[in-house]
């Protein structure tokens, strides 16, 4: 292997490590506010038996709390509230 080849192998690693670089952001991202979105749902619905506040654990809400995060629970509580 010539020195040539080395070089273009570690520029395509490079140009591949800066490429995903920013999905993998977003992954994570995503991730991160759903695991904490959940867990706000929990507490919510825990603490819901004693403010009288209850939300379901579903798809759509699972969705929208973790686009969105903690914000994202607040929106739930807002639409349930506008749907009264």
């Amino acid at each position: 292997m010539g020195p040539g080849i080395i070089i273009a192998a570690v520029g395509l690693l490079l140009l591949a490590l800066a490429i995903l670089k920013f999905p993998i952001k977003i992954i994570f991202k995503l991730i991160i506010n759903t695991v904490i979105g959940f867990v706000a749902l929990l507490l919510l619905n825990y603490a819901g038996g004693f403010i009288g506040v209850s939300i379901t654990v579903n798809w759509i809400n699972a969705l929208i709390v973790g686009v969105l995060g903690v914000p994202g629970v607040a929106l739930i509580l807002l639409l349930q509230w506008l749907a009264l």
